[in-house]
């Protein structure tokens, strides 16, 4: 059995007289998706910014890839290689597909900004933002500014500039938000190959995306985790599918 790559050991927040995150345990394996699912108020969010470290728990421990980074803020967690993706706040809509994912080349290789545009053809730039732009099936569109694009194709897009960033782990936040039904056809079949790259830890409510894409599932119900197992496990959990899934057990 591989080591996690992401652990989460009784992670616990409180707001209050409200708990929000309530002992919750978890790991991510290399190779895997494991989706996050629960109704909305069960404190994904909560969980997901704790990871990040965009919020302190109160208690419990969070390792990645066996380093204990409870004292690490945003910033230092994403150099480790922790990528969240679908909150990307760089990207330029005046900018090509291309120049946005050379950007975050050169973010991840330590250049600044200032120093960015004159090196727009710069071949370490443009070789690997091409590649990447072709992992995640925007090549036929490289050329073509971000405020043309689809919500798809921006959300394809927010994948290449994560790839650029050489994650070891995805943490994807409801990435089929707002998509039709070819869209989620596409990302869905963009997000099996990603998990070549990095397993993925998955917060999605389509369950038909989660189920064609999940090797684990983890419900979260009020803050705790009430299930966690294989797609077959979690459709057949009568607490899961009383408290989740709206089905009679």
């Amino acid at each position: 059995m591989h080591d996690p790559v992401l652990s989460i050991t009784d992670l616990r927040k409180a707001y209050g007289a409200l708990t929000v995150t309530d002992g919750v345990s978890l790991t991510l394996l290399p190779g895997e998706i494991h989706a996050l699912i629960g109704p909305n108020g069960a404190g994904k969010s909560t969980l997901i910014k704790q990871i990040v470290g965009e919020t302190r728990p109160d208690h419990g421990t969070i390792r990645f890839e066996g380093q204990v980074i409870d004292d690490l803020d945003a910033a230092a967690r994403a150099r480790l290689g922790l990528a969240r993706s679908f909150q990307v706040s760089s990207v330029i809509a005046d900018f090509t597909v291309l120049q946005n994912v050379m950007l975050a080349v050169a973010g991840a290789s330590g250049r600044t900004f200032r120093f960015f545009l004159p090196a727009l053809s710069d071949r370490k730039l443009t070789e690997p933002a091409m590649y990447h732009i072709g992992e995640a099936g925007l090549s036929e569109r490289y050329n073509v500014t971000v405020s043309s694009l689809s919500h798809g194709e921006r959300r394809k897009l927010e994948i290449a500039m994560a790839l650029a960033m050489r994650p070891r782990a995805f943490l994807l936040d409801e990435p089929m938000a707002g998509m039709g039904l070819e869209g989620g056809k596409q990302l869905t079949a963009t997000l099996a190959e990603l998990k070549r790259e990095a397993p993925i830890l998955l917060v999605e409510h389509d369950m038909d995306a989660v189920f064609a894409l999940a090797d684990r599932i983890s419900v979260l119900v009020y803050g705790k985790i009430i299930a966690s197992g294989s797609v077959a496990e979690i459709r057949a959990n009568p607490e899961v599918r009383r408290s989740y899934l709206g089905e009679e057990a």
